[in-house]
């Protein structure tokens, strides 16, 4: 069953989190043993997202051999994980940290084995609980669209 993403049109009005990173800075891991941005996992993504400008962050990653998927391309799963972590970094930027509760995305061109790719993300609103969010992945030094993610975080109620 697939279910729609919608961003509702009441959103709450937002913020950003006094304990948010300054642009330009690196986010930082959630996780040092975590898959995608984890410095302590051997074979791990090792991504580096870096806040931007409002509720935006970006991150570049190059597409190593070891990452092929078919023949000469970056694996579809390897790519749509890159892509969680980088949008799991916009919650940080406005109401801290939050879970993805879904995650969709659209892959519009084949990602080569030795490009290297930046994935932009930024915030689409807040609604209660729920974070709405976009990412976008494009070669570095190009507008060209390889990919574009839409996803919904959900901040989990204290314990």
């Amino acid at each position: 069953m697939r279910s729609e993403f919608a961003v509702p049109a009441d959103l709450d009005p937002v913020t950003r989190h006094p304990q948010a990173t300054p642009p330009g800075e690196p986010v930082g891991s959630h996780n040092a043993s975590c898959y995608g941005c984890g410095p302590r996992t051997p074979h791990g993504l090792h991504i580096v997202t870096i806040a931007g400008e409002g509720f935006t962050v970006y991150a570049d990653l190059r597409v190593e051999p070891w990452m092929e998927g078919g023949p000469g391309v970056i694996h579809g799963g390897l790519l749509a994980t890159a892509i969680d972590e980088v949008l799991g970094s916009v919650p940080k930027l406005a109401t801290g940290a939050a879970v993805t509760g879904h995650l969709e995305l659209d892959y519009l061109k084949p990602v080569p084995v030795g490009l290297t790719v930046r994935i932009t993300a930024e915030l689409l609103g807040v609604k209660g609980r729920k974070i709405y969010s976009k990412a976008v992945v494009r070669p570095a030094d190009s507008d060209q669209e390889l990919a574009i993610a839409h996803a919904l975080f959900i901040v989990p109620r204290p314990r």
